[in-house]
């Protein structure tokens, strides 16, 4: 497996509008890739949030990337100032999780 995580700031804009956007839609086409595994959005306080997405192949990972880039500019671009501060693409070599994690969290 390999996971994209993506690190952003929002400049301008409300936060819960983003998040409720991001879960509403972007979580709901990532999830529509092929080798998708999971989904993650860690708020961070200050306008700051991660992702990180797993897939089965880092194909697909990387691609999520690019997926991610389009949908801020064609989406939410229009009414909130994001910066992308990292984006990177990494083999997951340790994995530990319970049953709760396949329950879908939303916001």
């Amino acid at each position: 497996m390999f996971a994209s995580i993506r690190r952003y700031r929002l400049d301008s804009g409300s936060i819960d509008d983003l998040l409720r956007t991001i879960d509403q839609d972007f979580a709901e086409r990532v999830q529509q890739l092929e080798g998708f595994v999971e989904y993650q959005l860690l708020e961070c306080g200050n306008g700051e949030w991660i992702t990180i997405t797993t897939f089965a192949d880092r194909r697909s990972a990387e691609a999520s990337i690019e997926v991610a880039a389009t949908w801020i500019s064609e989406t939410v671009a229009k009414r909130m100032d994001i910066t992308r501060l990292e984006a990177f693409v990494g083999e997951v070599v340790i994995s530990r999780a319970r049953a709760e994690v396949l329950e879908e969290e939303h916001y």
